[in-house]
């Protein structure tokens, strides 16, 4: 279980630095319209992003 863990984590830090690297001024650019949500609107993205999460899961097992 740990290693699986382990191996999730190590997937999502490069799939978070896939943007950055090839596209750092979309990444900025998106930054710079997320300061302007507001809490609850990031909140939101958050919950849909996990549910996403959960349903590939749940799909590709």
């Amino acid at each position: 279980m740990t290693e699986n863990l382990f191996l999730a984590f190590a997937l999502m830090l490069i799939l978070e630095g896939l943007m950055p690297f090839l596209l750092p001024a979309v990444w900025r650019e998106t930054f710079k319209r997320l300061i302007l949500f507001s809490d609850g609107q990031i909140r939101f993205v958050g919950l849909t992003s996990m549910i996403v999460g959960l349903i590939l899961l749940m799909v590709f097992k």
